[in-house]
Formats: C-alpha cells, sequence, structure tokens
C-alpha cells in the first residue's frame, strides 16, 4: 500500500539555517518510507510583506487576512512562484529530493475567486479580500505523472482559477489541508520554526505530544494557545474533520522523526 504524505512549509522554515535542516530531514524521510510518497506545499507571506514594504506597497489586512490587490499579487508572484520556490528547490535539489517546482500557471492549484464574506474577528458586514481564491481542486494526475517519474512535487499556494485563468492568492495551509483530503492522505505535516504545541510559548519542556480535536479545541478557548498557533490548530482540526487520520506539528529537524514514531516529536493530533 502507497500512502501520501503532503508536507506545509511555512515561511519562517525557508530560509537559512531551517531551509537545509528541513531539506535533510525530507530526505531522510524520504529514505525510510520507500512506501510513501510525498508533496509539498510552501507559502511565503512574511517574505512577501518585507518586499512590499521595500517597494513602498502598504500592506492591508483585516482580521489577520491579506488583502491582495494587483500589486500585492504581483509582489507574491515574485517572492513566493519565484524566489521561494526556485530558492527551495535548489536545496532540495542539493539533497537528492528531484524536486519539481509548481507554480499557479501550471493549474495544479485550481480556485475560484472568493465572494465577499463576514469574516471572524473582523467587521459585521461583508469583506472583499481581493484577488484571494477559495481552493477547487486540483491537477491530481500531474502530482500522479511526477510521483510515477520519481519527482517530488513542490506546490507555491497560488492558485490558477479555471474560468477566467486568473491568478489568485490562497492560504498555504488551506492548500495543504484540501490537497491531503483530495490525496486521501494519511498524514499533514506541517513544519514551524517554533516545532510542536507548547502550554507555555517559550517552554520548549511544555511540548504537547499528543492531542485530539476536542483537546485543541479547548487549549484555543482556554488560551493555552495563542497567536499564530491557533490558526495552525484550527486548520489541523478542519483537516482531521475532512478524513486526514494524523495531523503533525514539528520543527525543521523533525519530518523524518515525528512519522517514524509519531508523537516523540512535535505535537501529533487525530480525532
Amino acid at each position: 500500500m502507497i500512502n501520501t504524505v503532503v508536507v506545509k512549509l511555512g515561511g519562517d522554515v525557508l530560509e537559512p539555517p531551517f531551509v537545509a535542516k528541513v531539506a535533510q530531514s525530507l530526505a531522510h524521510a524520504c529514505h525510510n518510507a520507500a512506501d510513501t510518497r510525498f508533496v509539498v506545499v510552501h507559502g511565503g507571506g512574511a517574505q512577501a510583506t518585507e518586499l512590499s514594504q521595500k517597494l513602498g506597497l502598504k500592506t492591508q489586512t483585516i482580521a489577520g487576512r491579506r488583502v491582495t490587490d494587483e500589486a500585492t499579487l504581483d509582489v507574491l508572484k515574485m517572492v513566493v512562484a519565484g524566489q521561494l520556490n526556485v530558492g527551495l528547490c535548489a536545496v532540495f535539489s542539493q539533497h537528492l529530493l528531484s524536486p519539481v517546482g509548481l507554480h499557479a500557471g501550471s493549474g495544479v492549484v485550481r480556485a475560484e475567486r472568493r465572494p465577499a464574506r463576514v469574516i471572524s474577528g473582523g467587521p459585521s458586514t461583508p469583506v472583499d479580500l481581493g484577488l484571494v481564491g477559495d481552493i477547487v481542486g486540483f491537477d491530481l494526475p500531474l502530482l500522479e505523472a511526477l510521483w510515477n517519474a520519481q519527482r517530488l512535487p513542490v506546490l507555491s499556494c497560488l492558485g490558477m482559477s479555471p474560468s477566467d485563468f486568473g491568478i489568485l492568492n490562497c492560504n498555504a495551509d488551506l492548500v495543504a489541508s484540501r490537497l491531503a483530503v483530495d490525496l486521501g492522505a494519511f498524514a499533514r505535516v506541517a513544519v514551524t520554526g517554533v516545532g510542536g504545541v507548547r502550554s507555555v510559548a517559550s517552554d520548549p519542556n511544555s511540548r504537547l505530544p499528543w492531542l485530539t480535536v476536542a483537546q485543541a479545541q479547548q487549549a484555543i478557548t482556554t488560551g493555552i494557545v495563542k497567536g499564530g498557533m491557533i490558526a495552525k490548530l484550527e486548520e489541523a482540526c478542519a483537516a482531521i474533520a475532512s478524513g486526514v487520520p494524523q495531523v503533525h506539528i514539528v520543527g525543521p529537524t523533525e519530518v523524518a522523526e515525528t512519522l517514524a514514531t509519531p508523537g516523540t516529536v512535535g505535537t501529533l493530533m487525530s480525532r
């Protein structure tokens, strides 16, 4: 039986020295699990914001969501589909992972523009986030062809609309989760700079090795989990609810170890 694992890389692990550590750990995972096929999804919002500032472009957010106008989309193309995807694939190649970088123009991520709607934490009226897409599907035969050729697909988080071929900004966590569901993946691995979930954010020894969906939701409600980890847990819960058996939240060096011995590093979430 062939298992599928979707690995999602946050922008904080796409820079040195983390990116080489991710590549090394992923290479070990691929070597240790010959019956498993991997696909990588990455974002890069922080890097896009940095370039926008250098270019004098204002980054507008509403309740933590980026508003994507034409200029912002151009920056995302340059940074996410360009610089970061190329750089990541180059590092993966150094570790003999045989990557193939895929961007929105390939049509591998299919999305339609999100209509204006009320968002949690935002105003009570519908909000239009601009050129932002909701995932409607993937070119799964393309991924199958790459796996059959012993290649590693590396997807940036921009999508293409099947209706008008427009390019849209998509949330990388949503892309990874939806892809895991559509592929019937055994696991989704989220790699972050801080690693697993902690009961005390500043204390690595407070790592929570196992969480059920109910426990994760309680940790959010009671305030044990704060900041950016809330969104990671919420997306993990959504993926599990849609049928993904396991979600791992780990650090840059822990991809292979969490798949070989779940719970020994990072945080493993399941029903």
